[in-house]
C-alpha cells in the first residue's frame, strides 16, 4: 500500500515538474513594478506617491492590461488602451510587446517600444528611449533586452538584435548590433567600451547612476591624433632648421676647395 502511495506521489511530483511555471497575474506583476521603483530612483519616497505621480508606472499598468487583451485576440481593445496610455503618459508601448517583471521607466517622456520587442526582468529605461524596428517585413523586427539591462536617456536600439543580460547602453547611443552580456555600449553606432567587471557595483539592488564616468572612445581617438600631430610638427620644425643651416655652410666649403687648386688649373 505504501509502495502504491509513494509511486502516486512521485508521479504527481513528476507532473508538477513537467508543467510550465504558472503565469503571474496582472496585479502581482504591477505590485512588483511599483516596488522596484524605490530601489532604482533616489527620489522615490513611498508607495502611494509612486502610484500617483510616476508616468512610467502608469504606462506599465496600462500595458499589462492591454497585453492580456492582445494575447486573447482582442486586438482593437488592446490598441485602444495602448493609445489611451500614450495620451495620458507620453509613453508609447505596443500591446504586443512582451515585458518581464519589475520593469521601470524613469521619467518616461518619449519612450517608444515596438510590437515585437521583448524585455526581460529587472530592466530600466530612461526617457527618450526607442526600441524600434528597421524593416517593413512582418515578423520579429524589434530588439530583445535580456534581464538587468539599463538603457540611458535618448538611446535608440534598432532592429531584431539581442542586448545581453546586465548590459548598459549609454545616453544617446544608437545600437544596431548584438551586444554580449555584461557590456557597456556607447556611441553612434554603439561600440563596446567596458565589461561588467570594470563597473562600479552597488548593493541593495540599486543601479549605478554614474553616467558621466562612461568612457569616451571618440575623445580618446582625437586625443591620440592630437598627440601625433604635435610630434610630427616638432619633427618637421627640426628638419626645417637643419635645411636652413646648410646654405650658410656651403660657400665656405666651396672657397676652401678652390683655394687649394693650382693657379694653372684655373686657367684651364
Amino acid at each position: 500500500m505504501s509502495f502504491v502511495m509513494l509511486t502516486s506521489a512521485e508521479k504527481s511530483r513528476g507532473r508538477q515538474e513537467a508543467d510550465p511555471p504558472r503565469r503571474k497575474g496582472v496585479l502581482a506583476m504591477v505590485r512588483a513594478d511599483i516596488a522596484c521603483v524605490k530601489a532604482r530612483d533616489p527620489a522615490a519616497r513611498f508607495t502611494f506617491e509612486i502610484l500617483l505621480t510616476y508616468p512610467g508606472v502608469h504606462a506599465i499598468i496600462w500595458h499589462r492590461l492591454s497585453h492580456r487583451l492582445w494575447q486573447k485576440g482582442l486586438r482593437f481593445p488592446a490598441r485602444f488602451l495602448s493609445w489611451l496610455s500614450r495620451l495620458l503618459t507620453n509613453i508609447d508601448i505596443h500591446p504586443g510587446a512582451v515585458i518581464g517583471e519589475r520593469f521601470f521607466i524613469d521619467h518616461g517622456a518619449g519612450v517608444v517600444i515596438g510590437e515585437t520587442a521583448e524585455i526581460g526582468n529587472d530592466v530600466t529605461l530612461y526617457h527618450g528611449v526607442t526600441l524600434g524596428g528597421t524593416s517593413w517585413s512582418p515578423g520579429k523586427r524589434h530588439p530583445t533586452l535580456m534581464d538587468g539591462v539599463l538603457v540611458g536617456a535618448g538611446a535608440k536600439i534598432l532592429g531584431p538584435i539581442v542586448v545581453g543580460a546586465g548590459c548598459r547602453v549609454g545616453a544617446n547611443s544608437v545600437v544596431v548590433d548584438d551586444v554580449p552580456p555584461g557590456m557597456t555600449v556607447i556611441g553612434i553606432p554603439g561600440k563596446i567600451v567596458r565589461p561588467a567587471e570594470e563597473r562600479r557595483r552597488l548593493g541593495h539592488g540599486r543601479i549605478d547612476l554614474d553616467h558621466h564616468l562612461i568612457p569616451d572612445p571618440v575623445g580618446d581617438a582625437v586625443s591620440a591624433l592630437i598627440d601625433r600631430l604635435d610630434f610630427l610638427e616638432v619633427r618637421l620644425a627640426h628638419l626645417q632648421a637643419q635645411l636652413n643651416r646648410r646654405p650658410e655652410a656651403s660657400p665656405n666649403v666651396q672657397t676652401t676647395h678652390h683655394s687649394h687648386q693650382p693657379q694653372g688649373a684655373q686657367h684651364e
